[in-house]
């Protein structure tokens, strides 16, 4: 304050240049904004979920194909982990690039989630269209993938059974579940999650 009363022009000086590297750091920062976003959608700690195909670490490795060091992805079930993973690397081959936007969950992030849908749609009834309850959540259990972005899903949707991966309600374009074999045939959706159960 002292220096603007005191010299004004040299203090407008120094504000405009802040002014102007405000600008080129922001712009710097949105030139990998939005593979950052569709990279790590979903992701916990910021970093992708899914790995692209060719990728040479090994399984496992933090840098690997999933990072099945993250709870989220390392309590699924095994055998569809194994149909994400193939799926994943296939996609990549494609140009689409897929991540898991929510995995396995547990009982209790799962009742939040309710409790939020409850809270937003107005009624259990209602929420369960779009949350499953903790008993009946297959998030819980380790059997469900939530996958993104919509590119990614869109791709699931048309070859997800060469992998025995099927979306399961027609209101959620990024649930999938492994419920066939490979080259299976996916059985009809639900409306949504209230009519499974």
């Amino acid at each position: 304050m002292t220096e603007y009363l005191t010299n004004p022009g040299q203090s407008h000086r120094t504000g405009l240049l802040a002014a102007l590297m405000l600008v080129v750091a922001v712009s710097a920062l949105g030139c990998g904004a939005s593979e950052k976003t569709a990279a790590t959608e979903g992701s916990q700690d910021g970093l992708p979920l899914v790995w692209p195909a060719g990728d040479n670490r090994a399984h496992g490795d933090r840098n690997g194909p999933l990072d099945i060091n993250r709870p989220t992805i390392g309590k699924l079930d095994t055998d569809l982990l194994d149909a994400l993973q193939a799926a994943a690397r296939d996609a990549q081959d494609d140009g689409v690039r897929m991540v898991v936007t929510s995995g396995w969950r547990s009982r209790a992030h799962q009742q939040r989630l309710f409790a939020e849908a409850v809270s937003k749609y107005g009624s259990e009834e209602e929420a369960s269209r779009w949350v499953s309850t903790p008993d009946t959540s297959r998030h819980v259990t380790g059997d469900a993938v939530d996958i993104g972005p919509t590119a990614a899903a869109d791709w699931l949707s048309q070859h997800g059974a060469d992998y025995g991966l099927c979306q399961t309600f027609a209101n959620e374009i990024w649930h999938y579940e492994l419920t066939t074999t490979p080259d299976g045939q996916c059985a009809d959706m639900f409306p949504d999650s209230s009519y499974r159960y």
